[in-house]
């Protein structure tokens, strides 16, 4: 993303391509009074909907609808903005952008509108990444999470952590430039006891982030056992479809299957692998490698074994290969052969077994309980969670580092001015989140991944 001219006019289609019921061509920036003039013959009253015809300038109509004028700073960038709504061809709406362009605007790059909105002051930058997020959730549950950072519950939430640092800075400035005024708090145990309670309310707020970070990217779930245990059965219940083939045959599934899977509102790329076994056919040999790698690189493995086989002896070197996962569960499937009940255990260890009938669907729930419980801490704690990204959680991790440093400092050293540097180490971080503190190429990244209109 090019540096904008932040007083241009920018103009885009801020619908996506297709035919539809409408199309809509958003303006904003100085020249929007002008340009609706020039197009509709008139300008239109704020925030009141008009019928208007789309002018070419020639005197001839491009197309007629509705045409919506928000005047700054009361509208989504804080500039004049003007929509028209039109029909929702393909042709007719790029007619009506190139007119808007050819009376003045210029196409906008991707994520202008939101740039803007962010540089007027009309939302910060974890709001604005948030009406990302809102348009690319992947789940009811990812939705309700962003629209709690749209909201700004996710900004005053860290904006609560910086004033707390700002006071606590203060504090340690005011005893290093007035040593002679009763204020060396370097000298009591309050100093550490507050750094300790924000370092606790910090860490809360990462755990949420992390939450969210969930949701908004989604838990890589491998399905890994022997042949015939029963892990494409497995596949196609909690995909709800006949994503995999099944068969008596050993060796069916010789790739990666992959699926899209929603549970209890978080997203799961569920991949099916082959069956783990010393095999002479090269092809299937190259399907125990890959799901190999997959098993590496997943957040949550379900090792499937057949409930009639004693103990996880036939899967133990793929168990201990998944103890490199984040979360693993022991899945006892084909208990309609066995005559196990549905259930799931937690050993001394903290093993989780699950016992199921992927073919009856029997157990099933449970597991897909115990699924959640593993990568989120239960159903509930999707409610709790801010639509975080990557540099949110960076930004967390490195605040809580620097008042890991501080509090050292402080109770081994009593160094005052290493401490305050720590502090404002933690607040510089802080304040990346919210773009109190932000660089150009931050925008750049940001605002780039955004789609054209928005």
């Amino acid at each position: 993303m090019n540096s904008p001219a932040t007083g241009d006019t920018i103009a885009a289609i801020a619908t996506p391509p297709g035919r539809g019921g409408i199309a809509v061509v958003r303006i904003s920036g100085p020249l929007t009074t002008e340009i609706a003039h020039a197009l509709l013959g008139h300008v239109p009253a704020p925030r009141t909907a008009v019928r208007a015809r789309f002018d070419d300038g020639t005197g001839s109509a491009i197309d007629d609808g509705l045409a919506l004028l928000f005047k700054a700073p009361r509208s989504y960038t804080g500039e004049d903005v003007l929509e028209l709504q039109g029909h929702g061809g393909v042709v007719v709406s790029r007619m009506v952008f190139e007119r808007v362009c050819e009376i003045g605007a210029r196409p906008a790059q991707a994520g202008e509108f939101t740039l803007r909105a962010f540089l007027n002051d009309r939302v910060d930058l974890a709001q604005a990444e948030a009406i990302a997020d809102l348009i690319d959730g992947a789940s009811a549950a990812a939705v309700r999470c962003a629209r709690r950072s749209l909201s700004g519950e996710f900004s005053r939430t860290v904006q609560t952590h910086r004033d707390l640092l700002v006071e606590l800075r203060s504090f340690i400035e005011a005893s290093i430039d007035f040593p002679d005024e009763e204020l060396d708090l370097l000298e009591t145990s309050e100093m550490a006891a507050r750094l300790s309670e924000l370092r606790d309310g910090i860490e809360a707020t990462l755990s949420e982030c992390d939450r969210g970070a969930v949701l908004r990217n989604g838990v890589k779930l491998v399905i890994a056992g022997a042949p015939n245990v029963g892990k494409s059965t497995l596949l196609n219940r909690l995909s709800r479809t006949d994503a995999a083939i099944v068969t008596d045959i050993p060796g069916t599934t010789r790739d990666v299957v992959r699926e899209r899977v929603v549970i209890a509102g978080i997203p799961f790329d569920v991949h099916d692998t082959a069956g783990f076994r010393e095999t002479s056919d090269p092809i299937e040999r190259i399907g125990v490698e890959r799901a190999i790698d997959a098993i590496d690189d997943a957040d949550l493995a379900l090792v499937v074994v057949d409930d009639r086989d004693a103990g996880l002896d036939a899967a133990k070197a793929l168990w201990d290969r998944a103890a490199t996962t984040p979360a693993r569960i022991a899945v006892r499937n084909k208990i309609d052969l066995s005559g196990h009940a549905p259930g799931l255990t937690v050993d001394d260890h903290k093993i989780r077994t699950a016992w199921v009938s992927a073919l009856e669907g029997t157990g099933l729930a449970e597991l897909e309980e115990v699924i959640v419980e593993c990568v989120m801490g239960g159903p509930e704690a999707c409610e709790d969670a801010f639509m975080a990204r990557h540099r949110h959680v960076d930004a967390l991790g490195r605040a809580l580092a620097a008042l890991d440093r501080a509090h050292a400092r402080l109770t081994a050293e009593s160094a005052g001015e290493l401490v305050a540097e720590e502090l404002r180490a933690a607040q510089d971080a802080l304040g990346e989140i919210t773009g109190a503190f932000a660089t150009e190429d931050l925008l750049a990244r940001i605002f780039s991944s955004f789609c054209i209109g928005k």
